[in-house]
């Protein structure tokens, strides 16, 4: 579903450089709770399906079937604007033109691409390599080129800061701006001062990640609006809260045999079905009876 408007939203945010926090959604109920709490908008995070829907670490496991079913399903959920992370594109400079043609008829607003060696894996791991600069350059330049509507906005991830150090990833961000890209993304600095340079090193918008026990040290949004960011990621705080969430209602189940709304560890039944829209759903049955 094409909504211009949602991306006219996005980049207004995005140029604003005011560090909106932007939480990962992984499936379409994650999204509907972020909205419902009045984010502005969503990340649709390829480590979060990963990890939730096969139960596997981010480490390239992912297709573009994959991400395009699961932001299709965002997108009809949820009317925020949506940052899609379509990884390194699964492939070369042809593949990623089919990506973006793909997840732009799947309802994203922004795509997301980096430039790692294929198989990718979590930014904040460890034993991530890169492709040629060249080769990187391309790929964003074809992403640019394959959007029907000039509205999407094309995100450019580096990764090159853990092989090649932090001037050499300023250095491809500002060639990946160059080549068209709408917001910048230098992932996983480990220095509060790269952090603090970034703004003022690249003229584009830029995205910040702050990945909880991650490499990069932790600003609050504040700090990084302050600083010029236009995007705080959070793309994984939604998951590794459910994933609590579900150990301690589980663990309490296992060792007292029983579960009950009162006591804090389950949303109530009431609120789940809120979430998923039944109101609307038993008005539309009452119509159509």
């Amino acid at each position: 579903m094409v909504n211009v408007s949602s991306r006219r939203t996005l980049k207004a945010l995005v140029d604003a450089r005011r560090g909106v926090i932007v939480p990962g959604a992984f499936n379409a109920l994650s999204a509907r709770v972020i909205e419902d709490l009045g984010y502005e908008a969503i990340y649709v995070t390829g480590a979060g399906v990963t990890n939730m829907h096969f139960g596997m670490p981010d480490q390239g496991f992912m297709g573009l079937a994959d991400i395009a079913d699961h932001t299709a399903r965002i997108r009809d959920a949820v009317s925020l604007p949506l940052i899609v992370d379509a990884d390194t594109g699964f492939g070369n400079a042809l593949n990623v033109a089919h990506t973006v043609r793909t997840l732009e008829r799947a309802g994203a607003d922004c795509i997301q691409f980096e430039d790692q060696v294929a198989p990718k894996r979590c930014g904040h791991f460890s034993g991530k390599d890169v492709i040629s600069t060249e080769e990187a350059v391309s790929k964003i330049r074809a992403a640019v080129d394959a959007r029907h509507d000039p509205s999407l906005l094309i995100l450019a991830r580096t990764d090159a800061a853990a092989t090649h150090g932090f001037e050499a990833a300023i250095e491809r961000a500002q060639q990946f701006a160059e080549a068209g890209a709408d917001i910048l993304f230098v992932e996983a600095v480990t220095k509060p001062e790269e952090v603090r340079a970034l703004p003022s090193r690249l003229s584009k918008p830029q995205l910040m990640n702050m990945v909880i026990g991650g490499k990069t040290p932790i600003f609050s949004a504040n700090q990084l609006g302050e600083l010029g960011y236009g995007i705080v990621l959070y793309a994984n705080a939604a998951l590794q809260g459910a994933v609590l969430g579900m150990q301690k209602a589980l663990t309490t189940l296992r060792d007292e045999k029983q579960l009950f709304e009162s006591g804090g560890l389950v949303a109530p039944f009431a609120e789940r079905q809120r979430l998923v829209g039944k109101p609307a759903w038993d008005e539309l049955e009452r119509r159509y009876a």
